[in-house]
């Protein structure tokens, strides 16, 4: 019988050894195409099984070249980059990794918000440029007299929520999907508009949909506080550039953190780059020597589960009629779990 089929698309900075042993070691043939192109993925993925995917787009052109493929397993808890829709006509598995960063993302998140609100970009910059204290003009406003705002409250936002709990004076958040029923004591629930015209610091915490893409423009902007800030660790394309530069030109918004970009990298001459009250970061926020380890490892477990079990453990698409997969390939004693 021949062996079941795993291509890893892109791994950008991901070793993916880990991942490529434990499934190696449960009778998988693993291929790492190493390329978000469709052409490169699809000759690689031709005959796969499961595709694990980075970064790289999956819909219904690739999809048409992969006949094979029965689970997609991102590497990430967003899943923006798979058709999901597409996939679940396919009758094909999606799953993501809800809890490989959450802690990391939050307290990125945290930690943005603060610098933010202390200043220290702006500190930083008068220390280097031979300045001291007279010449530090932006007096910062103490964190516990402020709201933190959260758009969205998953799961990490709701770990913000706890770890910032100390720090803020009143937290806040909106998400018109979330449960009532387990809304945590000591976060107010609020309105779209009245969290926005109510934040000092509005942190983003929504995924990338047709609702969501462009949120943070003009309009929005112009409903915040004079004098708040923005942070987003979530998805680029969330904010709209014109609109937040325009904003933090006038002085309306006095700074804003960004670890996540509408175009990344952003070329060279985009003044979100540039811009002094910007306070930005590599898409990093998820990153720590923990977070790396499951990012490889947790898709491979997924695609895992899913072969010796036919059912992986975080999906996020549940195929209507599940397919039927070839039998399971025997795995070895003391791989790992």
């Amino acid at each position: 019988m021949s062996r079941p089929v795993a291509v890893i698309t892109d791994t950008e900075e991901l070793d993916p050894g880990p991942g490529v042993q434990l499934l190696a070691d449960a009778g998988f043939e693993v291929r790492v195409a190493d390329s978000r192109d469709p052409e490169v993925i699809a000759a690689a993925a031709h005959d796969a099984d499961a595709l694990i995917v980075g970064y790289a787009r999956v819909d219904a052109a690739l999809l048409d070249r992969l006949p094979q493929v029965r689970i997609i397993a991102t590497m990430s808890a967003g899943h923006d980059m798979v058709d999901t829709a597409e996939a679940a006509r396919r009758g094909l598995w999606v799953t993501n990794l809800p809890h490989a960063a959450t802690e990391d993302v939050a307290v990125h998140a945290l930690a943005s918000a603060l610098s933010l609100v202390r200043r220290l970009p702006q500190a930083d910059a008068v220390v280097r440029s031979g300045g001291w204290n007279e010449d530090f003009t932006e007096v910062p406003r103490r964190a516990s007299e402020l709201t933190l705002g959260l758009v969205g409250f998953g799961r990490i936002a709701r770990t913000l929520a706890r770890i910032a709990a100390p720090v803020f004076g009143r937290i806040a958040a909106y998400d018109p999907h979330a449960s009532g029923t387990d809304w945590p004591e000591g976060v107010e629930r609020l309105g779209l508009d009245d969290l926005v015209a109510g934040a000092d610091v509005l942190s983003l915490h929504t995924p990338s949909t047709p609702e969501t893409r462009g949120m943070a423009d003009a309009a929005l902007f112009a409903r915040m506080r004079p004098g708040s800030m923005l942070v987003n660790v979530s998805r680029g394309d969330l904010v709209a550039p014109e609109a937040l530069l325009a904003a933090l030109d006038s002085g309306h918004l006095t700074g804003a953190a960004l670890d996540v970009f509408p175009v990344e990298p952003p070329a060279p001459d985009d003044r979100l780059r540039t811009h002094p009250r910007l306070q930005l970061s590599p898409h990093s926020a998820f990153l720590t020597d923990t977070s790396l380890r499951a990012y490889i490892l947790e898709p491979a477990r997924n695609v895992l589960a899913w072969w010796t079990t036919g059912r992986p453990h975080t999906p996020v698409v549940v195929p209507a009629e599940r397919t039927p997969h070839a039998q399971p390939a025997p795995v070895q004693q003391g791989a790992p779990a």
